[in-house]
């Protein structure tokens, strides 16, 4: 456990020694932002109106039309944002000589693995605290959900968890940090809209598309405050299976060495 959190803390320095972490936050930070000043901005327009009109426009609460869509395109900003924090993690060792001397090092395969993984979901974190400014800003002004709020963040949390270990295992076949980028990037995509075929597909095939969509119910669920046991056992499977890929690639290079 002493390996794991050293390569964390290594790979963490390095990331906040160099822009990409500030640069990775401000972009997430400002494009939420963006996304919350609008929605804030039209559900307050809609209130009013909604006081004038009250006939003729529908009851509509503060976390249905602002904190589930805010989260809702928050998670779309991180098909762009991962392939980012992810594609350095072990093609950049590759590139700079040093993966040979880290894969004979006494070091575990599973702690290079877990340690990389690891700092890559503390910069996440990190990100998701820097957002709690939102529903902090929508509970003093206002009311909101307190529990759907938070299930939208362990939702968040979750679905970040399963795209940066997609973006571990491409960093980890290629040392090519662009291409590994550009592969995280589709795949995320990729099983992100393949839950979108599913209504137009055979009913059994129906079930599959949408059960590994990472973006379909599981996450829909979680905004909408529905702690389901079956979608956090999918993120937390999909996750370590990813991960377990990486440390079989990994594995099988060190056999080579």
């Amino acid at each position: 456990m002493k390996n794991i959190w050293r390569i964390a803390e290594r790979e963490l320095r390095a990331y906040f020694v160099s822009p990409i972490a500030y640069v990775v936050m401000a972009i997430f930070l400002v494009i939420s932002g963006y996304f919350f000043h609008k929605l804030v901005t039209w559900y307050s327009f809609l209130s009013v109106q909604y006081m004038r009109y009250q006939a003729f426009i529908p009851q509509f609460n503060v976390h249905d039309f602002v904190t589930r869509r805010l989260f809702g395109q928050m998670s779309i900003i991180l098909l762009l944002i991962v392939p980012v924090i992810t594609m350095r993690l072990l093609a950049e060792e590759k590139k700079l000589g040093t993966y040979e001397l880290l894969l004979t090092s006494p070091l575990r395969i599973y702690e290079i693995v877990v340690g990389k993984y690891l700092s890559s979901l503390i910069l996440y974190a990190v990100m998701l605290v820097l957002t709690l400014g939102f529903p902090f800003f929508l509970q003093y002004f206002g009311t909101t959900d307190v529990g759907p709020t938070l299930t939208s963040y362990l939702g968040l949390f979750l679905i970040g968890a399963a795209f940066l270990s997609v973006g571990l295992f491409w960093s980890a076949v290629t040392e090519n940090q662009i291409i590994a980028a550009a592969l995280t990037f589709g795949t995320l995509l990729l099983l992100w809209v393949v839950g979108w075929t599913s209504p137009t597909a055979e009913p059994g095939l129906r079930v599959v598309l949408s059960y590994i969509s990472l973006g379909e119910e599981h996450f829909d669920n979680l905004l909408k405050g529905v702690i389901d046991t079956r979608d956090i056992i999918y993120y937390l499977s999909f996750t370590f299976f990813m991960i377990f890929l990486t440390f079989r690639v990994l594995e099988s290079e060190r056999w080579r060495e």
